[in-house]
């Protein structure tokens, strides 16, 4: 059997698609997979069990040309399954037996559960998945160490709107480093893209030198093992904070013009942190543009993500006692 997924371009998004695809695989152990995704997006799959090829879709000049670049290499096989979370025309156009594609949300529907939609699972979404190699374990586990606890810090995301200051960030830290039980003996790991270093450094700056850990500049199959292997995440909406939970690592999220309703950590040990100001009260704000405005992130306390912290690692650890 051959099955032929067509997932996003941005980070985020193809996490949270990622459940589709292991309930594929699940159901169809001995199929071979082939992968179509963007250039961001494709290393989370290349550690996929049953993949024969991954095609990494370049964005073109000319509008719509990398569509057909897949399309060439896809056309001329015959294919059990497509399974096509972009809604677009591939799988109209390639031989196959079976199109499963990801419909137009129609209400305010987490994102994992339309795209459980797309298989007909939206009332038993599948779990987000994360796969690495040993290898990636293996980078983990030396850059981590495997004694101290480490809490992973992601700073950073795709518009400057969605971040909380960098300062509060530092005094977060600082209230961790000082803190007592689990907490004050971590590490703590700051994740960012290599491009995003500058925005990360002030935090980096902020851990003294033996409790700090710097992944910035890791691989992203390497950065979900260290997830994998964390105690914990707190960072902006973003991609990151999505492989962070789909990694299983206890998450919380940082949320201000974006919608929890759509976009929110998902899974068991998450939870997230608001504005007080709603989505709709910082879009549509006198002076608001995407992109010029500053950080709209003010309105979240250092103190509401310290509690929200602790509350979610004293459940976490409870639920693991368990």
């Amino acid at each position: 059997m051959r099955i032929l997924f067509v997932t996003s371009n941005r980070i985020g998004d193809a996490v949270l698609n990622s459940g589709v695809l292991a309930a594929l695989l699940a159901e169809h152990p001995q199929a071979r997979f082939t992968i179509a995704a963007g250039a961001a997006s494709a290393p989370l799959f290349e550690a996929f069990p049953n993949l024969d090829r991954l095609l990494i879709m370049h964005k073109k000049r000319s509008r719509g040309l990398h569509w057909f670049h897949l399309w060439r290499q896809t056309a001329f096989c015959w294919w059990d399954i497509v399974v096509d979370m972009r809604r677009s025309a591939i799988g109209w156009i390639v031989p196959r037996s079976t199109l499963y594609r990801v419909p137009l949300p129609r209400t305010a529907v987490h994102r994992v559960v339309l795209a459980a939609s797309a298989i007909g699972r939206a009332d038993a979404p599948p779990t987000p998945v994360v796969w690495t190699t040993e290898e990636d374990d293996a980078v983990a586990r030396s850059t981590l160490g495997e004694t101290a606890p480490v809490i992973v810090i992601g700073p950073t995301a795709n518009w400057q709107g969605k971040i909380w200051p960098a300062e509060r960030f530092s005094a977060l830290v600082q209230r961790l480093l000082a803190a007592d039980g689990l907490a004050g003996q971590a590490k703590i790991a700051v994740v960012a893209a290599p491009a995003e270093r500058g925005m990360a450094e002030p935090v980096l700056a902020a851990i003294p030198e033996d409790r700090r850990i710097d992944l910035i500049g890791l691989t992203l199959s390497q950065i979900a093992a260290c997830l994998k292997q964390s105690t914990a995440y707190i960072g902006n909406d973003s991609g990151l904070m999505h492989l962070a939970a789909a990694a299983g690592a206890p998450t919380l999220g940082l949320f201000g013009p974006s919608k929890t309703e759509l976009y929110a950590p998902w899974g068991p040990h998450t939870d997230f942190v608001r504005t007080r100001e709603s989505y709709d009260e910082l879009i549509n704000a006198p002076g608001y543009d995407r992109h010029t405005t500053g950080t709209l992130m003010g309105s979240i306390t250092v103190d509401q993500v310290y509690d929200r912290l602790t509350v979610l690692l004293d459940r976490t650890s409870v639920a693991e006692e368990g």
